[in-house]
Parts: C-alpha cells; sequence; structure tokens
C-alpha cells in the first residue's frame, strides 16, 4: 500500500476504519440534525476543541464545507469597511482575489516566501478593518509565528485578525486568543477525508458580525450563529466528518504534545535534507518556514524522477503547487502519518 505525503487530501488515520464501523453502529449517520444526538455531538466537539486545541472557552465552533467556503462568510458578513490580506503564496493570494472580488475596496501585501512579516514597518490604514493572515501557506511551504501574529494585534488593537490555518490547526499549538477568527480544514493535519471545514469565532467577531448585520445568503454567519447557539446548523451538515473530528480530537493528545512531535519531526527532515548532495530547501529562511509542509525544489527533470523513484518504495510525495509545481515537491509533516512511515522517508532522502 502506498502512504502519501501529499499535503491534501493527505493521508488519513489508520483508525478510520474503525471509526467508519463505530459511527455506522452508533446510529449518528441517520440522526437528525435538529436531533438530541447531533446536538450532543456538536457540543462535545467544541468542548474537544477548547480541551485538545486550546480554543478559548467563549470562542464559537461552526462547521462550514470547507476551509475556502470561509473566504466568502468573513468578507460577506464580518468585514465592515474592508480586509488587508498579508500573504507569500498561492492560497494567500486566492483567499485575496475571492474576497475582492465580493468587496473592491479589499487590499494586499504580497511578501517574498524567504521574508518574515515586517510588523514594525507595516502600515495599514483605518479603511481595512480585518487583516488577513495564511498562518500556514501550504503552496511553499512558509508559516507565521504565533510571536509575528501577536505583534500584529499589539499594533491594530482596534483591527480584526481573521486567520488561515488549514495545513497548521491539529498540527502544531496555535494561540487562539491572538485572533479573533480561525479556520481549517479537517483533511490535513485532522487525518481526514476531505469534506467538512472549520470556522472559530471569539465574541468580538460574533459582535462585530451582529453590527454588520448582514443575513439572508446560505452561508451567511449571522444566521449559522443563530443555529450554533442550540448545537445545531443552519443547513444539513456533514455528520460522519464531525463524527470522525470528535473521535480524533478525543484519541489525540493535547496540542502541545502534538506540536513537540511535529517540530522534532521536522527538525529531523530538514537536516536530511540539508545533509544531502542534491535535495534543496525551498526555503531557506528558518524563521518563515512551515512546521508541517516541507517543500524540495530543484530542475523539473530532477524533481519528476525522485517522486518517481518515491512511488516504486510506496510513497507519494505531494507535488509542488501554481507556478512552483513543474520545480518543487511538498512533504507533508502531519500527525496521520506513523513514525515507521516517516523513517522510511528519512532513509529514502538519505540515498540522494
Amino acid at each position: 500500500m502506498t502512504t502519501t505525503f501529499s499535503p491534501g487530501p493527505s493521508k488519513v488515520y489508520d483508525a478510520l476504519p474503525k471509526y467508519l464501523q463505530d459511527a455506522y453502529e452508533s446510529g449518528i449517520l441517520s440522526a437528525s440534525h435538529r436531533g438530541t444526538a447531533f446536538m450532543n455531538l456538536y457540543k462535545e466537539t467544541e468542548t474537544l476543541m477548547q480541551e485538545k486545541l486550546h480554543v478559548p472557552a467563549d470562542y464559537k465552533l461552526l462547521f462550514t464545507s470547507s476551509a475556502t467556503e470561509n473566504w466568502e462568510i468573513i468578507t460577506q458578513s464580518i468585514v465592515q469597511g474592508a480586509s488587508y490580506h498579508i500573504f507569500s503564496g498561492s492560497f494567500g493570494k486566492k483567499w485575496f482575489e475571492y474576497a475582492k472580488h465580493i468587496n473592491a475596496k479589499t487590499e494586499s501585501l504580497k511578501i517574498d516566501a524567504n521574508e518574515t512579516i515586517d510588523v514594525e514597518n507595516l502600515q495599514i490604514a483605518n479603511d481595512f478593518d480585518v487583516i488577513a493572515i495564511t498562518q500556514n501557506e501550504t503552496s511553499n511551504a512558509t508559516q507565521v509565528k504565533n510571536e509575528t501574529i501577536a505583534a500584529i494585534a499589539e499594533k491594530f488593537p482596534e483591527k480584526m485578525i481573521a486567520v488561515d490555518t488549514t495545513s497548521s490547526m491539529g498540527g502544531i499549538e496555535l494561540d487562539f486568543s491572538l485572533a479573533d477568527i480561525w479556520y481549517a480544514s479537517v483533511q490535513k493535519c485532522f487525518g481526514l477525508p476531505a469534506g467538512l471545514g472549520v470556522l472559530i469565532v471569539s465574541p468580538k467577531a460574533i459582535e462585530k458580525s451582529k453590527d454588520k448585520g448582514e443575513r439572508g445568503r446560505y452561508n451567511s454567519l449571522n444566521f449559522m450563529l443563530e443555529n450554533a447557539e442550540n448545537y445545531q446548523t443552519h443547513y444539513t451538515p456533514n455528520v460522519f466528518g464531525i463524527y470522525l473530528l470528535n473521535r480524533v480530537l478525543r484519541d489525540m493528545p493535547e496540542i502541545q504534545h502534538v506540536d513537540q512531535i511535529t517540530k522534532e519531526r521536522m527538525q529531523k527532515l530538514e537536516y536530511t535534507v540539508a545533509m544531502t548532495g542534491k535535495l534543496k530547501l525551498l526555503i531557506e529562511n528558518e524563521e518563515s518556514r512551515s512546521s508541517t509542509v516541507l517543500a524540495i525544489s530543484g530542475s523539473e527533470e530532477f524533481i519528476t524522477s525522485v517522486k518517481k523513484a518515491a512511488e516504486k518504495e510506496g510513497m507519494q510525495m505531494g507535488g509542488g503547487y501554481g507556478p512552483l509545481k513543474p520545480t518543487s515537491f511538498r512533504i507533508a509533516n502531519f500527525p496521520a502519518i506513523t513514525d515507521s512511515e516517516f523513517e522510511k522517508l528519512i532513509s529514502f532522502i538519505k540515498q540522494y
């Protein structure tokens, strides 16, 4: 069986067949999303997010179809002036472009992938009430650290911060208190099949949404929140996906322990690549390099040959993304990957 190291959709947990069988036998898959069984599942999942990921108790967990659906929700339901997007890669750019399609006043700052955000010299006009940050950019394997988000929050206390953690939530420890809007998908660090997104909003974000008063759309945040007060959803949800998320959260250690393993693995992976003669890290700046996704760069011919060699040994590397597609491949460092699979990857890399 081939092990995928693609950063998404990524390897699912080996316990998934058991979770599936348990879901079927429990009857939850046929339960009404207005009934007690689902409401209890929703409530327990929110509590588990607080216990395992350290989400503040007064933040609200909402379910969407994907991380990208949240782009629309944030812009239409929370942003009142305009959002200001800081990014270095393709997904941050897509979020900006989508927001700009809804609100023409949206602006952005694109930084180099090997740079960190220069908070000291960062200028954001009063017209922008939401700062959008791609915390972990899957396309080029970069990240923004908690400390940087904290510095931005301290410099612009009157603005809200929205954070894309699609390929990091569940894999590293995030300080949710630093921002008011967080979102992710489950097909990355949560080790689950695609088809479920999570949106986490603070009391301030909830108040801002109520103040804006946007409603009437399928995914208007106020409509979602009204249902969420009773641990219900505004549409027939992906109950199976929510059940699986609940089981993963139940079985995972607290996030500080996951964070330690993730970062130790990445250090070993980076060191192994650095000691090879042929492989080169796409992101040279350690300060901007992701903890959950690693990108290797090279000529198109060489990158193709490495990926083919990996496939022969039962490992699928993640392809490059966007303009980086032909000259890079990506390796997911997600919790669902077992120690033995990781060691096999290390042995493969060492031959270069």
